[in-house]
């Protein structure tokens, strides 16, 4: 038996030292997630896609009784991006969330369905889909959605 051990870049920074289209897109995820329907959770996520045409499309979580029929905000970005933008690639996607208090100290991280449609966002594009992770004050970055699921399911 042999053992891989597998690594990833994360970047970790203050949201002060993000690019301006990284806090225009950060912003525009905190936005989105005041949108959200949350009457069981109260914890509110919000997504931003940036796409390759410099439109900007947005997501927030949607909760429902029957669960699981509710959805991730960043499924929703990214889902509403295919339909309205079907040709046009996804560059990078912010994610942010807020409870009760306000905005999350620390960066929120997308569940695992999330990451399979980024991972599959990215290869229908064949561009690295980046992803933003932010919080009150700091940012993670991933510069490939490959990077959040190392071990891809593909067909």
């Amino acid at each position: 038996m042999t053992t891989r051990n597998i690594t990833i870049a994360v970047e970790q920074c203050d949201i002060a030292d993000c690019s301006h289209a990284e806090r225009v897109l950060i912003r525009r995820a905190q936005e989105a997630g005041k949108r959200a329907y949350t009457p069981y959770s109260h914890f509110n996520v919000g997504a931003a896609a940036l796409l390759a045409n410099g439109e900007i499309v947005i997501g927030c979580n949607q909760e429902n009784a029957a669960f699981p029929s509710g959805l991730c905000a960043e499924r929703v970005a990214l889902f509403a991006a295919g339909v309205a933008f079907p040709d046009v690639p996804v560059k990078a996607i912010a994610i942010a969330a807020q409870d009760a208090q306000g905005f999350c100290e620390q960066p929120v991280y997308p569940c695992g369905a999330c990451r399979q449609v980024m991972l599959e966002t990215e290869h229908r594009s064949g561009i690295p889909l980046k992803v933003i992770m932010a919080g009150a004050t700091t940012v993670e970055i991933v510069q490939s959605s490959k990077d959040l699921l190392p071990l891809q399911f593909e067909m």
